[in-house]
């Protein structure tokens, strides 16, 4: 069976029979697609017939909405598929009629196939039939040249359930703003200018029903708030978000896809009001449930600026029925960066010039970050730890390969009676001062880093397979060059400086001028292959870790067995 890359998918079943078979449908679909998939609904389109068949308007009810938001969340059981459901024939109840495009709509991915759930009376793949199919699709998308088509029907009917699938949501798309109980049938009053914001790191099938919502609800234009900088700062694992031009490029990629007649304004998010605050021309905002507050604090600034109150519409979270420990129970970008954890996130490094038999990894982190920890879980499962802060210690010994040059450097009275380098006061000399850091670091960097070879060399007359440098300062003293993989262990700045208040002693001043002395763990992981987080239970690092040691374990050139 060919698997085309992009399709289009053509729901022709009545919305009151659609929902049931949404999930068989992409089922066959998903075995067919395997990148995106454009959905387009047409309830009642026939196929049979002499007359080629032509979309027609659908009215945008709360039936539309809610059954938008189930193939959203059918579709998320295929996390492969970029699922985008077109939005330019479905309208809002609204005074005002935008124009009309009659032209055939650009799509980002051109489909290459157009798949029907349309059922013939025997189940047949009809040439008519799929030749219709066919008219229709390229009428009003681009496709490809050679398009092809599939009728999906009896292949889903015969998965179809008669209830509704546990992982859809079973509730309205849009929370009441009362009690009163409103129809599926009601029409979606439709606006002229409306925002929506969030993060859109990641963009997933629930940020897909929230941008969806508010796509349908705006005629004219739609500001999308799209969160940075400062508030960023409070999201789990910040240092895995996409950076803010990859989530804006792929949001527009996105809505321009859905809705093309819109006008779509994106910019930064920098306070927690942005232009939903300030903007008169606005007069709707979409928001999530967990959002709800923030939209009722807006409309609050807004009275106290004198503008008028936005209407809110709050959309239902999609529940994610396959969530793990620490990861939250809805679909959402922290659960994915979550999953991120231990995975291999760019190729290693070839270093033709290290021990054939060894692979190397680089272990670094911030200061209280649990570098040790982790290395200690890594010498558990069988790799060789070199510990550079032991190197160093040797290097600084009376004897060592330092010694001699950082008293020269630095003069006698940094040591202690008798005759030991005080590191202390070594330390006091150099804190603060990049000048006479440098003259340290010169010094102690390339030593260390001649004893981290000697010690693999040692590791591979073990028979060890996997080394580990623990290293702290490794990108700083450019050791990345010296491994395969860097792996980076990150935690909160707050965690951290509880922790070396906690283990060192120091002031919190005193902590946080030690960070700010390291490279940020942003920095870290813009240069790592592997990131992993100490943030939870001391059990949720030993599953993370050994993720992370077995994924490893299938990459890594196969190595023969020790002599």
């Amino acid at each position: 069976m060919a698997v085309f890359r992009s399709g289009l998918l053509v729901l022709t079943t009545p919305l009151s029979s659609l929902t049931p078979r949404l999930v068989p449908i992409l089922t066959s679909a998903a075995q067919l697609v395997n990148h995106t998939l454009y959905v387009h609904l047409q309830p009642g389109l026939s196929l049979e017939g002499p007359v080629q068949p032509e979309s027609s308007p659908v009215q945008a009810t709360f039936e539309v909405l809610d059954l938008i938001t189930h193939l959203y969340a059918g579709a998320d059981v295929h996390r492969h598929l970029d699922v985008r459901v077109l939005l330019s024939n479905i309208r809002a109840k609204s005074a005002f009629l935008p124009p009309q495009f009659s032209s055939v709509q650009n799509l980002a991915r051109p489909p290459e196939v157009v798949l029907t759930d349309f059922q013939t009376l025997d189940g047949g793949q009809y040439n008519p039939v799929k030749q219709q199919l066919e008219r229709y699709a390229t009428s009003l998308y681009s496709c490809c040249p050679q398009l092809a088509s599939v009728l999906l029907y009896p292949e889903y009917g015969s998965t179809e359930v008669s209830v509704e699938p546990q992982d859809a949501p079973s509730s309205s798309t849009i929370k009441p703003a009362s009690p009163v109980a409103r129809s599926p049938k009601q029409p979606v009053r439709g606006y002229h200018r409306g925002a929506v914001g969030g993060t859109f790191d990641r963009l997933h099938n629930a940020h897909k029903v929230l941008l969806s919502v508010s796509c349908i609800l705006a005629q004219e234009r739609l500001v999308v708030g799209v969160a940075d900088k400062d508030l960023l700062k409070s999201k789990l694992l910040p240092e895995l978000l996409q950076p803010y031009e990859v989530r804006v490029e792929h949001l527009s990629e996105f809505l321009v896809d859905v809705k093309p007649s819109l006008t779509f304004d994106l910019i930064p998010l920098l306070d927690p009001y942005g232009p939903a605050g300030s903007d008169p021309s606005l007069e709707f905002l979409v928001v999530s449930e967990e959002t709800y507050r923030g939209g009722m604090a807006v409309n609050r600034f807004r009275l106290e600026n004198d503008l008028e109150e936005l209407a809110l519409y709050q959309i239902q979270l999609l529940k994610d029925p396959k969530h793990m420990e620490n990861e939250e129970d809805k679909v959402s970008s922290s659960s994915f960066r979550h999953q991120m954890l231990g995975n291999l996130l760019r190729p290693p490094y070839e270093r033709p010039e290290l021990p054939p038999n060894l692979y190397v990894i680089g272990l670094t982190g911030i200061s209280g970050s649990g570098k040790s920890s982790v290395a200690h879980r890594l010498k558990g499962l069988g790799a060789y730890i070199i510990d550079s802060d032991h190197l160093g210690h040797r290097a600084y010994a009376p004897g060592g390969p330092a010694y001699q040059p950082v008293v020269e450097a630095f003069g006698p009275d940094i040591l202690h009676k008798d005759g030991i380098i005080n590191r202390k006061i070594l330390g006091s000399r150099v804190f603060g001062n990049k000048k006479q850091l440098k003259i340290l670091t010169d010094i102690m960097w390339p030593i260390i880093a001649k004893m981290a070879q000697e010690e693999m060399n040692l590791a591979v007359t073990e028979g060890k397979h996997v080394c580990v440098i623990d290293a702290a300062m490794l990108l700083e003293a450019g050791w990345q060059n010296m491994v395969h993989e860097v792996w980076t262990i990150i935690i909160p700045e707050t965690e951290a400086v509880r922790r070396i208040v906690e283990r060192d002693g120091l002031s919190e001043a005193a902590a946080q001028s030690r960070l700010q002395s390291q490279m940020s763990g942003q920095q870290l992981v813009d240069q790592s292959h592997v990131v992993l987080s100490t943030l939870w239970e001391p059990q949720v690092t030993q599953r993370l870790v050994e993720k992370a040691w077995n994924l490893l374990q299938k990459r890594i050139p196969k190595m023969p067995s020790g002599p």
